[in-house]
This record gives C-alpha cells, sequence and structure tokens, in this order.
C-alpha cells in the first residue's frame, strides 16, 4: 500500500496535485485543476493506467523493430509516462521532452525523478517553438501530449505545425497525437486532414463508443509515410481492459467526411470536453 501523501503546488499554468495510488506501492497520478494529466508507477514503469497512454504505448511498440532503440520528441511531458516506458521497452533510446510549464517540470523531477541513464532530456519551453528549432531528419517519432486545460492549442493544429512535424522526422518516422473530441468529430477531421497532406497512412484509434457518437473521448491519431503495422495494432488495442478499434483507409475516410486542412488563420483549439468528462475530485 501507498502511505506516501498527497503534494499539492501552484505550477506555471494552474494547481498541480500529486496523489499517491492506495494500491500500488511507489504510483502517482498527476493532475492540474482537477483534470488527470499522468499517471506513473515508479517500479513498473510499462504500466499505463490510462487507456490513452496505453494506446500510445501501442504504436510506439510498432514503430520500429521489437525492443530497438529510437529517437524521440515528446510535445508535452506531464509526469513523462511515455519516456520512462520507452527507457525500459527500448532502452538506449534518445529522447526529448519538451514541456511548458516549468513548474510542473521542477515538481516531476523533484517528487518522480527520472532514473539514472534513461536517456531522457527535459526542456521547458513551447512545444511549436522547440520544434521550430530542431534539426532536419533528427527524430524517429514525435509524440504530441500537449493540453492547455483541457484543449489542444490551435497553434499544435496547423498545416504549419505538421510541415515542422514532418521536417523533424526521418524518413518512414511515426507521429502521434493525442486528442479530443465528440461526434461529428469535426476537429480529429480537421486533424486528420490535416496530417493527411504529408503523411500518406493516417490511422486512428479510439473506443466504440467514441466512434460511434456516443461520448467524448480521447482519440490517438498515428501517422506515417509508410503503412503501419494496422493489423498488430488492431490486435494490441482490442486486446486492452478497454478494447479500442483501429480505423484505416476508406473507414477513417468515412468517419471524417469532406473535413478540411486546418491554417493559421482558422485554427481554434480542440473543443472543451462535457463538464465532468476528465475531472476527478
Amino acid at each position: 500500500m501507498n502511505e506516501s501523501l498527497p503534494v499539492s503546488r501552484a505550477v506555471d499554468h494552474g494547481t498541480a496535485k500529486l496523489m499517491p495510488d492506495i494500491d500500488r506501492a511507489r504510483a502517482w497520478l498527476l493532475t492540474v485543476d482537477g483534470a488527470p494529466q499522468s499517471y506513473v508507477d515508479l517500479d513498473e514503469p510499462t504500466h499505463l493506467e490510462f487507456e490513452y497512454a496505453r494506446r500510445l504505448g501501442h504504436v510506439l511498440d510498432v514503430a520500429g523493430d521489437p525492443g530497438a532503440p529510437l529517437d524521440v520528441v515528446h510535445l508535452g511531458g506531464g509526469a513523462m509516462t511515455l519516456p520512462r516506458y520507452l527507457a525500459v521497452t527500448r532502452p538506449g533510446s534518445r529522447q526529448d521532452v519538451v514541456e511548458a510549464d516549468a513548474g510542473l517540470a521542477a515538481l516531476v523531477a523533484e517528487y518522480l525523478p527520472l532514473p539514472a541513464g534513461a536517456g531522457v532530456a527535459v526542456h521547458t519551453a513551447d512545444a511549436r517553438t522547440w520544434l521550430e528549432a530542431a534539426p532536419d531528419d533528427s527524430a524517429d517519432v514525435v509524440v504530441a501530449d500537449v493540453f492547455g486545460g483541457s484543449q489542444v492549442p490551435a497553434h499544435l493544429t496547423t498545416v504549419g505545425y505538421v510541415d515542422e512535424v514532418a521536417r523533424v522526422l526521418r524518413g518512414g518516422g511515426v507521429y502521434l497525437a493525442n486528442l479530443a473530441d465528440a461526434a461529428p468529430f469535426a476537429f480529429v477531421g480537421s486533424q486528420v486532414a490535416t496530417v493527411g497532406r504529408r503523411f500518406a497512412e493516417p490511422v486512428l484509434v479510439a473506443e466504440p463508443a467514441v466512434l460511434r457518437g456516443r461520448r467524448f473521448g480521447n482519440m490517438v491519431l498515428a501517422a506515417s509515410d509508410r503503412a503501419l503495422d494496422v493489423s498488430a495494432l488492431a490486435r494490441a488495442v482490442a486486446g486492452d481492459p478497454f478494447p479500442a478499434r483501429v480505423e484505416h483507409g476508406e473507414s477513417l475516410r468515412r468517419l471524417v467526411g469532406d473535413a478540411s486542412p486546418v491554417h493559421e488563420a482558422t485554427a481554434v483549439p480542440s473543443p472543451l470536453p462535457p463538464s465532468g468528462a476528465f475531472a476527478i475530485g
């Protein structure tokens, strides 16, 4: 049983809380202004508690040869759940984490430090600003999990942003984004269209209830200029405690309809979730 005490601290963009999980000895939930951000088990970093994190992990598992190290950029850090996961599942990986909230990064470093030799460099900067300064062809994977409050910021939704992602990725590289939306999927549809300008093989992973328009929820968008192993990904997400589905090709086109790419002048944040959708007490 975890007997650690909760921690609450004002950070740059709200109030962050670290709450111990009473069922796991060194596991913590991070929230910011009541919205859950990350879950980390320091003793078992491959344990991905949140369903969206597990789905991101499944895509990372098929992003390269099994166990092979990758060069990965994480836009959005939180409690560093995925960097910890990759440090174990793909040892030797070189990872850059970009977290805009310096206070949050300091809190995580103090209470949930990364293990020595994890190969993770943490940068406190705006995600797009950092990306625009990154070298060409320098990453195998770019993961975007950035929320301002409960919304994806508008400047991380555009054609110009995706162009920067594509520039930083090597050939065959993979872009991953954690998004949130509900039917009729105007926001996610616009993101599929935007990403589809530069990447030939977008796929979307979500729970059937979200895809059928029954509720608001997280949706993972993955894309590459090569075909991802959709069959392996579909098997992995179907076996989760809350099974998900992989939409690609014609089924994805039907889902998002005639959505258009997003340009700087028309960019808006992702939709606000319904009251109570992600908040916890």
